[in-house]
């Protein structure tokens, strides 16, 4: 036996091949396949035991390798490669009579000796007992005979048996064939599909798979249909993408995503985008801190929007703003700082590639007040060349 069995009666049900048997006790049912060398070797064993269900059969039969049954919760099931199919929930306690496969019907009767009938296709039946028996020559033969809407429930069936490809090409439920070939990685499948589905969140699991196989072209456009702007800048960052980052900055900008289009402005370099950006988003604060920092020629400009907005809610504080033109002597330093700001203008005029990272100076560690002594701007050393002045 293929174990201790407790003393208690047990109904036996037998396929038709002798290959597969059901022995349904009182308190659950087993599917064994027959193993008929180890019987002749007389050895007990394991390997024959294909499930065990914590179910009650009241009647059975095999159709195949299905399994089909009615339980004592007044279910009417079959089981077929570990899966259990609920085919109807009756009203009632009802008994197997049979089945008839040129009427894909399965016949049961009550008490009363009614008689209820209910569909159950042959070719369904007949397709997963070939998968089961892994005889895919004659799965492939039956599959034209089970109806379209029929395939997605067969297509189910074979993920479930580890056959992934197989069920792609079998359904036909769109999301179920893309999830099937993002497990398999068929990018071409899952571009078209996505493309006929048009969905944001199937665009961002593309992008995933295409990121994850190196093909960042594919990825691109995946995050464009999707409008991932996060993930853009991150594909664009990562790469040193210097052109993908300038156009995402712009397209961000123009599809108000003004967190991205700040930030990948910033990375360009371009603070005359971020200073103009702040301003135009009413962020007049902090558009004044970073003209501050590095651009103070416009501080003057952004002050006094800054005061024209601030004065419409409280005037007092409007008129502690102090603007660099009238209060210079507030703002020490301040003319070494233009000197500063044409300095690295200079400096950031051409990008340098991202390989060379190892030998810039990190800006914590520069003084550029100090780099820019003695610096003169070119539009100025041009006056002086024409007038003359030494």
């Amino acid at each position: 036996m293929f174990k201790r069995a407790p003393s208690q009666r047990a109904r036996i049900f037998w396929s038709d091949s002798g290959e597969l048997v059901c022995i349904a006790t009182e308190e659950s049912f087993f599917i064994l396949k027959y193993l008929s060398e180890k019987v002749a070797a007389a050895q007990e064993t394991h390997e024959g035991v294909l499930g065990e269900i914590q179910e009650i059969v009241k009647t059975g039969l095999w159709v195949g390798d299905c399994f089909i049954y009615t339980s004592t919760v007044n279910r009417l099931n079959y089981y077929v490669g570990g899966e259990i199919v609920t085919i109807a929930h009756l009203d009632r306690t009802m008994y197997l009579l049979g089945y008839i496969p040129k009427d894909n019907r399965l016949y049961l009767g009550d008490k009363e000796l009614n008689i209820v009938s209910y569909s159950l296709l042959v070719s369904v039946l007949e397709y997963q007992t070939a998968v089961m028996r892994r005889d895919f020559n004659m799965a492939d033969k039956v599959i034209p005979t089970i109806p379209k809407e029929q395939r997605t429930r067969v297509a189910h069936f074979l993920e479930k048996q580890g056959f992934k490809q197989q069920a792609l090409a079998v359904s036909t439920d769109s999301e179920h064939r893309f999830e099937l070939a993002l497990q398999l990685g068929e990018l071409k499948i899952a571009y078209q599909l996505a493309v006929e589905a048009e969905s944001e969140q199937k665009w961002k699991q593309l992008a995933e798979l295409a990121i994850s196989k190196c093909q960042f072209g594919l990825a691109q456009e995946c995050l464009h249909n999707a409008q991932d702007y996060g993930g853009l800048l991150l594909l664009a960052t990562s790469s040193g993408n210097t052109t993908m980052v300038n156009k995402l900055a712009e397209g961000a900008e123009r599809d108000g995503k003004n967190n991205v289009a700040f930030l990948s402005y910033f990375l360009l370099g371009k603070m005359d985008a971020c200073l103009e950006l702040l301003i135009s988003t009413g962020r007049l604060p902090e558009a004044a801190f970073l003209a501050r920092t590095y651009l103070p020629s416009q501080v003057s400009r952004v002050v006094k929007l800054w005061k024209e907005s601030l004065s419409k809610i409280n005037q007092k504080a409007a008129d502690s703003l102090a603007d660099p033109t009238e209060y210079e002597n507030l703002f020490p330093g301040l003319r070494e700082a233009f000197q500063g700001e044409e300095f690295l203008k200079q400096q950031s005029s051409a990008l340098r590639p991202a390989s060379e990272y190892r030998h810039v100076t990190p800006n914590e560690e520069r003084n550029v007040l100090a780099e820019a002594k003695g610096f003169v701007p070119p539009e100025t050393a041009k006056v002086s060349s024409v007038t003359g002045v030494a």
